[in-house]
């Protein structure tokens, strides 16, 4: 088909706006679940812990109806404790002992009921059920069965999940064999969300200093030198062996650590050796392409001036990927409080003995996978959302015949735009990313859920099909970004710009490719710059806690994060260079530079194009 007719700036209607009802949709789905999770959730309970009557130690807490004992102001006592610590069994995830909330732990022996009363009158903890009076411990018949049995052990409060935790030999061994039981029974989803509130301020952390080196960087490259680049190399070939080192150095520690019983710390081995791996990997290979592609350094710095001549011209954008963050953050923070209180979903029913007992609801496990598909598609929304201003303001600016008095507020006519007109197509193309990260999911989870049964020839299938979706979802990205700036250019539905973008980035291929691929290059090991310190962070703050927490699971999520920070930082010099080569093919594709039909590119910019693309 011949390329249709290009009218930059000129024509706009409102396009793919079928899918931007789907999309409405899609979220009134989210807040649905959101209503849900918030009215049946409790994400305290995993943390914080809870007694046998419904009350979440720590704070004040609403009646059970049918728990005489619920309902009780809780803030001052933080610990649960174990009437029966030194007989503790395990009955269908429940722990057969009555379980109190108490303000402090015993940490001597108490051999009587004058001892128990003794403490609770010097410390202000109560370790007999509330109903009981203290005066009451030595005078009612019924004490030996409101107390904890005696003699009670010394105990310690426990740093993770606020238990006392006996320390006699004999008892700590009954405690912590029947502690390891339910915790290794525990739903893999609930450990990875304890781990992730036990290690939230390290997470936030991780984060901010994610947002850091992005931020250094986008500046850094703003201004960019021979011997920046130099620097950056040298800085990512460190941080890659760093961590490398680093992974395989503890990954040598925990799997030689006698004291590695629970799942948690069995399963932090196995991601610890499979992050080895995969970073040894990406460390061979890209030393290898920096050894191959040393050469062309001298054209990455023109390639970046020549960038950075235009988002000279809209300083504004710079401050794009600060908003983009704040967006997504605001939106990762709202997810993660609507899973942790989705996971914790349960009604409340009483027993006979006026205890409380949380039982899961049903379809919570659907939800919690359409909530996930809202993680992707939502953030990929946002990318895109950021993609199509960029694109905008480019093409804005680009296709101005005046190049001294450029147009006011491109950021924010581009803003306007997209909000007015182009929603639907950056869903569209969001929801085709989402739709090829669906199959890689669910393959993760086939393999993690046969791995025991598969055979070599079945890992090697599940590894080519993760290869596959995983070039195809690159080559959907790279497509998409264009598609976006044809959007901007032309005003067309997302379909229609795929197409002519495809059409006119064939004609130019090879021209285009020598041009962009070594800075993209570049711009990608910015990122690796990024996620190997973050990383790097990570592994020294989470090593530091190594009880009950499946913290290799949190620091995925920081190595997640970090990369999309970093990518939408640096995203900016991306998207402004692939627009800008677009809009230079266009340009030269619809113009000849006569009087009648003049090149819309400055002559620096042309001059500098046209001999780095030969």
């Amino acid at each position: 088909s011949e390329l249709r007719e290009w009218r930059p700036v000129i024509y706009r209607k409102c396009t793919d706006t079928l899918w931007q009802l789907l999309f409405f949709l899609f979220w009134a789905g989210l807040m649905f679940i959101t209503g849900y999770a918030v009215m049946a959730g409790a994400a305290e309970r995993l943390v914080l812990g809870y007694d046998s009557f419904g009350n979440i130690c720590g704070r004040k807490n609403t009646p059970v109806k049918g728990a005489p004992l619920s309902g009780q102001d809780m803030s001052n006592k933080k610990y649960v404790f174990f009437l029966n610590s030194c007989s503790l069994e395990l009955q269908s995830l429940k722990l057969s002992s009555v379980s109190l909330c108490v303000s402090s732990c015993p940490q001597e022996q108490l051999n009587s009921l004058e001892d128990l009363q003794s403490f609770a009158r010097n410390n202000g903890s109560c370790l007999c059920v509330y109903n009981l009076n203290i005066s009451s411990y030595t005078l009612n018949p019924e004490a030996a069965e409101l107390c904890p049995t005696l003699p009670v052990p010394p105990s310690k409060s426990f740093p993770l999940f606020n238990r006392c935790v006996p320390q006699n030999p004999e008892c700590y061994s009954k405690y912590a064999s029947v502690l390891i039981s339910m915790v290794n029974e525990m739903d893999v989803f609930h450990r990875i969300l304890s781990g992730i509130l036990a290690g939230r301020d390290t997470v936030i952390g991780l984060s901010v200093l994610a947002l850091a080196f992005s931020f250094i960087l986008v500046l850094a490259f703003r201004f960019i030198r021979t011997l920046l680049v130099h620097t950056l190399i040298a800085l990512v070939v460190f941080g890659l062996l760093l961590v490398s080192g680093v992974l395989w150095w503890l990954y040598y520690d925990y799997r030689n650590d006698p004291s590695t019983e629970l799942e948690t710390q069995k399963e932090n081995v196995k991601f610890l050796l499979g992050y080895a791996i995969f970073s040894t990997i990406v460390t061979v290979v890209l030393l290898s392409l920096m050894l191959v592609l040393r050469k062309r350094l001298q054209f990455t710095v023109q390639l970046f001036r020549i960038v950075g001549k235009i988002i000279g011209r809209i300083p504004f954008l710079l401050f794009q990927p600060l908003w983009t963050f704040l967006i997504l953050i605001a939106f990762w923070v709202f997810w993660v409080a609507v899973l942790l209180s989705l996971g914790t979903a349960g009604t409340a029913q009483t027993t006979s003995g006026g205890q409380v007992e949380y039982r899961a609801l049903s379809g919570i496990c659907y939800m919690a996978w359409y909530h996930f598909v809202g993680l992707i598609w939502t953030s990929e929304f946002i990318l895109a959302c950021q993609q199509m201003t960029i694109a905008g303001a480019v093409v804005t600016c680009y296709f101005n015949r005046n190049k001294n008095s450029p147009p006011p507020h491109p950021v924010l006519s581009s803003i306007s735009v997209l909000f007015c007109y182009h929603l639907g197509t950056a869903v569209k193309g969001s929801f085709l990313i989402t739709i090829l990260r669906i199959p890689r999911i669910v393959l993760l989870y086939l393999y993690n859920t046969l791995k025991q049964k598969e055979s070599a020839c079945a890992k090697c299938l599940f590894k080519c099909c993760f290869c596959w979706f995983w070039c195809q979802e690159s080559c959907l990205r790279y497509f998409n970004q264009h598609a976006y700036t044809t959007t901007a250019i032309n005003g067309t539905n997302f379909c229609t710009s795929a197409k002519d973008a495809v059409f006119i980035l064939a004609k130019n291929s090879a021209k285009l490719a020598s041009i962009s691929c070594f800075g993209d290059f570049i711009l990608f090991l910015g990122k690796v710059f990024v996620v190997c310190f973050t990383v790097f962070g990570g592994l020294m703050a989470f090593n530091y806690h190594r009880e009950l927490q499946a913290w290799v699971v949190p620091l995925l999520l920081v190595g997640f994060f970090a990369y999309l920070m970093s990518h939408s930082f640096l995203s900016v010099f991306e998207v402004t260079a692939d627009a800008m080569f677009l809009c230079f093919a266009i340009d030269m594709e619809t113009n000849d530079g006569s009087a009648e039909k003049p090149y819309f590119v400055d002559q620096e910019l042309l001059v500098n194009l046209s001999d780095n693309s030969k």
